[in-house]
């Protein structure tokens, strides 16, 4: 489960001296805070922002929209972790947007609540946290998972700052991984690209396991796998490999050397900034290529 991955990944982090555990995260909470200790997520000049409420069958689900001054651009649709919507990835979507794309972070439990998932004063990882989102996370199933990103790109149509004219990505990061490969597979005319980081369960042994359905999208992709999930799960890389080779995709699927589960996100406390850069890198040469931002 993504809750056992990442609380054993940041206790052996912290047991191996992770320089990252010793920084003030409620500090970094802040927008502020992060542009401070990692300037490159400083809110770049010529992008726009502004928080929205995207219509779904279930609720008014927030999010923010990040967009590039001077027309509109390609869409993308980033789903984040199991901690939710929250200034690190608010950050994100800024930075991506500075790179040419419209991008929509989402919360993925608007259905329980508006904002931030753990209330302030709650540690993660811990046993709290894990109480209030896990019944969050079971909420998203297939099904909703499938809602929600038509919801999200029915919204984007309507948006004039968001290409029509233009395919579309979705990113995911740990449990949302797999809601990448649905996108694809539930758009195959207008997702160009996917990218997963730390996700789990891309690839499995039963019968529903998403690699399965590969063949079905048109999506080249990037799945950067963390070496603790690797180690955890020997078997997800290579069914992959093989997967996106059958459907003639293209597709990094790479294993990021000293990583633990959830180094992309900033604010992470196992954040590994060297290799989150290697894997941002890889992102934009994807997105570039697929999307083809002004």
């Amino acid at each position: 489960m993504c809750d056992e991955t990442t609380a054993n990944a940041y206790e052996s982090y912290e047991k191996a001296g992770g320089s990252i555990n010793r920084r003030d995260f409620t500090k970094l909470a802040a927008a502020g805070g992060l542009a401070m200790a990692f300037p490159q997520f400083a809110d770049a000049q010529g992008v726009n922002q502004r928080a929205v409420s995207i219509k779904t069958p279930e609720g008014d689900m927030d999010a923010l929209l990040a967009y590039p001054k001077g027309g509109a651009a390609p869409g993308v649709l980033m789903w984040p972790d199991i901690k939710g919507l929250r200034p690190a990835f608010e950050s994100m979507a800024v930075r991506l947007a500075s790179q040419g794309y419209a991008v929509v972070v989402v919360n993925p439990f608007y259905r329980d609540l508006e904002g931030l998932a753990l209330p302030k004063g709650v540690s993660f990882p811990s046993a709290e946290a894990f109480s209030i989102l896990r019944p969050m996370r079971a909420k998203l199933t297939p099904a909703a998972v499938a809602m929600d990103t038509q919801a999200v790109f029915d919204f984007m149509d309507q948006q004039p700052e968001v290409s029509t004219a233009k395919p579309r990505a979705v990113l995911g990061y740990c449990m949302s991984g797999t809601f990448t490969m649905q996108a694809a597979v539930m758009y195959p005319d207008k997702v160009a690209a996917v990218a997963s980081f730390h996700g789990g369960g891309l690839a499995t042994n039963e019968p529903d396991s998403p690699h399965l359905s590969v063949s079905k999208s048109k999506a080249v992709a990037l799945h950067a796998i963390a070496e603790d999930d690797d180690k955890k799960s020997p078997e997800m890389k290579p069914l992959l490999v093989e997967a996106y080779g059958d459907a003639g995709l293209d597709a990094t699927i790479k294993v990021y050397e000293g990583t633990s589960h959830g180094w992309c996100p900033p604010d992470s406390k196992v954040y590994n900034e060297a290799q989150a850069e290697a894997a941002w890198a890889e992102l934009t040469d994807l997105l570039s290529g697929a999307l083809k931002p002004a």
